[in-house]
């Protein structure tokens, strides 16, 4: 009986003494091991988000060796924190402080003589040197904080395209571009269950209440020395011309794939909160519509031409000028030309002619050919709020005058994404490609979706697109500014477009403001890819072969030489 109770004693002893070990253990790794850590976790409130450290998946441009270059990523470093409660003499805190970061001394007593909210953040995104020095002030209430937050490397490179990330109801979330449209894959969080830190102490209480975890990188089609070129050439555009915004893009037609694209002024994502005009925000390259003008006509002429409701070589008689009812449409210049054919209303840009070219094939047709080249839907290019376009001129009426000047891009807005796509159909053969920005999505751990091109539909047989090209390239050739900027031994398919800007509060057109617009593709009849541009409002200049031929120009020679593409002809 003695012996039993005696050993019922050690075996209490054993698991006291064993008890004793663990909390002794546990105790040296909390207090030595992880000591700063729970220094840090201590000034902190008692409840903690198991998200509480910022952390979002990547975004990356692509070389053109196929490189992946950062253009969104997740950069850590420290704040400097005080804690009211805790911080004595700020004044002797201050003197101290303001020698390892500029600090302004007003700022700095706002801060610590608050004593309703202890916690306030001094200053962000220091380095690990500087928050090492301040942790060796060892002044109570002062401390250095890891955190995180998001970096764009090339800062206005590709605005808005990326768009940036941004406080939404106390969350950081994707504001615009590629982080809103994405928001779901690049987010990087728990599921938002609290936990109690003193409990953490004795038990890994993180790992079992953590939500799912889900990680995501974006690879995109971007190609970061194009974009670089592109938005410098855009950027010199719009202050030659003081333009009120210069955009467009760079797609293969072959492919859907978008080199670049842009529109200027833009933004810095980095410093987002400096941008007064929250407009400049929206991409207008995809959200908004416009009035194309004449890069309408050769879509026009193209579609008939399709129907074999007229040639290359078909002829008419311009007198200068329809009527329909009580309105009268005119060429740019009024003049009258006389007997002209298709090749000369591209080459001249005739209104009447694409006006001719529309009624011979008939209303019906034209409709259907507008919702062909995808004028009645949404493209569905990865990038937020694109816009709707306006065709409702041919598809809710029948007037004769607004088929007429639609048929001229007059009367029907389109966004310049959408419209981008439709003339790419004429360098590609015939063939709509759907528009992409994204070349991988890598979700880690569960999925790598590769975005392939994929074809929308056929809405020219092959041989009218390579007919509608040859015509265009007798444009540049012939027509373009005299044809003094064709360049030698390269075969370019090219047109300009030059559309009055409805008044502010009117439904008239304004004599003196346009959009300028412009678009061409290289080498024509093996086209690597397709330029389109436009500018609003440009000062002194009334033609768009004024203001984007140069500056098409340019980027086309880039091109040539960027991606060694050898002389067609």
């Amino acid at each position: 009986m003695g012996l039993n109770f005696k050993a019922k004693v050690r075996v209490v002893y054993f698991f006291m003494f064993l008890f004793a070990v663990v909390i002794g253990t546990r105790l040296f790794f909390i207090q030595i091991v992880k000591g700063d850590y729970y220094d840090n976790e201590a000034s902190k409130q008692y409840n903690a988000s198991s998200y509480e450290d910022f952390d979002r998946g990547s975004i990356y441009f692509t070389e053109k060796s196929g490189e992946r270059i950062s253009a969104a990523i997740v950069k850590n470093g420290y704040k400097a924190e005080i804690n009211t409660k805790f911080l004595a003499n700020p004044e002797n805190v201050y003197e101290k402080l303001s020698k390892i970061i500029p600090l302004d001394k007003d700022f700095f007593m706002s801060k610590a003589l608050k004593k309703d909210d202890p916690s306030e953040v001094l200053a962000r995104r220091l380095d690990e040197a500087t928050a090492l020095k301040i942790k060796n002030l060892k002044i109570a209430g002062l401390n250095a904080y890891p955190e995180s937050w998001r970096y764009y490397p090339f800062d206005n490179l590709a605005a808005h395209i990326l768009g940036f990330v941004g406080y939404k109801d106390d969350k950081l979330v994707g504001r615009y571009g590629l982080e809103l449209y994405y928001e779901k894959i690049l987010k990087r969080d728990a599921s938002g269950a609290k936990f109690n830190s003193f409990a953490e102490l004795f038990f890994d209480l993180k790992k079992l209440i953590a939500g799912e975890i889900t990680a995501g990188d974006v690879i995109l089609t971007i190609e970061p020395t194009i974009q670089s070129m592109f938005e410098k050439n855009l950027e010199k555009t719009r202050e030659k011309y003081k333009a009120q915004i210069v955009g467009g893009m760079i797609i293969n037609p072959k492919t859907g794939e978008i080199i670049a694209m842009s529109a200027k002024p833009d933004f810095n994502p980095n410093q987002y909160a400096k941008t007064k005009d929250f407009s400049i925000f929206m991409n207008p390259l995809v959200e908004n519509v416009i009035e194309m003008g004449s890069i309408m006509k050769p879509l026009t002429l193209a579609a008939s031409m399709d129907t074999g409701s007229i040639t290359a070589s078909t002829t008419y008689t311009d007198k200068g000028f329809l009527v329909f009812g009580s309105s009268r449409i005119e060429n740019y210049d009024g003049k009258a030309r006389g007997t002209v054919d298709m090749q000369r209303v591209l080459n001249d840009s005739l209104n009447t002619g694409a006006v001719f070219a529309m009624q011979k094939m008939g209303k019906d047709k034209f409709r259907n050919y507008m919702l062909g080249y995808g004028f009645g839907e949404k493209t569905g290019v990865e990038l937020p709020q694109e816009g709707k376009n306006n065709i409702g001129n041919i598809t809710g009426g029948n007037r004769d005058i607004e088929y007429a000047t639609a048929s001229f891009g007059q009367g029907v807005a389109v966004t310049p994404i959408s419209m981008t796509v439709a003339l790419s159909s004429l360098a590609n053969g015939g063939l709509i490609m759907k528009p992409h920005i994204v070349k991988e999505e890598s979700v880690k751990g569960l999925r790598n979706r590769v975005v392939y091109p994929q074809e929308v539909r056929r809405v020219l047989k092959k041989e009218t697109a390579e007919e509608m090209t040859r015509m265009l390239v007798s444009v540049v050739d012939n027509a373009l500014v005299g044809g003094v900027h064709k360049i030698e031994h390269y075969s370019m398919a090219a047109k300009t477009g030059t559309a009055q800007l409805v008044e502010k509060g009117k439904k008239t057109y304004s004599e003196g403001e346009f959009i300028h617009t412009f678009f061409g593709y290289a080498p024509a009849f093996n086209a690597k890819f397709l330029t389109f541009l436009f500018i609003v409002k440009p000062q002194g200049a009334k033609y768009a072969s004024n203001t984007l031929t140069e500056p098409f120009m340019d980027i086309t020679k880039f091109l040539l030489n960027y991606y060694e593409i050898p002389p067609d002809r």
